[in-house]
């Protein structure tokens, strides 16, 4: 009786590679039910589907990710909507420009952000429920760039 040795012989590896794609999809479809829940949540405050979708093609935009930009841009269903998925607007309301302005911070500058941008955002009028739901959204949005990020690096490294 011969005898295999090595990895290619082992049964845990086909347990592990098995493992691993089911992680793989656990982690795919946990990420979709996350993407649902910043971008279409029950309650989506002062904040509808439309806006949130504009701001994370800007987000993914401001990260360098044309082509996720170019995801989220093709789910706007609303033309209002468009030009705030832009880095180049500021936004059409006082309001909207000091929450514009605190989503491209967080999502360009994390490190600078202050306590005092909280505060900026409560002065403005947004709602402490709501400056809950921004920051869901962004760090969704940083998780997301991040994974694509690193999946272009690796589409690169295999090239």
């Amino acid at each position: 009786m011969t005898q295999t040795t090595g990895p290619e012989a082992s049964p845990w590896l086909d347990a592990k590679a098995l493992i691993a794609a089911q992680a793989r999809a656990n982690i795919i479809e946990m990420s979709r039910q996350a993407e649902a829940a910043v971008i279409q949540p029950r309650d989506p405050g002062g904040f509808p589907a439309q806006w949130r979708i504009a701001m994370a093609a800007r987000i993914a935009a401001l990260n360098g990710l044309t082509d996720l930009a170019k995801h989220y841009l093709a789910l706007i269903a609303e033309p209002a909507f468009h030009d705030l998925a832009d880095p180049a607007q500021t936004g059409s309301d006082a309001r909207e420009r000091a929450v514009v302005a605190f989503m491209d911070k967080v999502a360009a500058e994390p490190r600078a952000v202050v306590t005092g941008d909280i505060g900026g955002l409560k002065s403005a009028g947004v709602a402490e429920a709501d400056i809950v739901r921004l920051c869901e959204l962004n760090a969704f949005m940083s998780y997301q760039c991040r994974v694509f990020a690193g999946l272009a690096v690796l589409k690169g490294a295999a090239a």
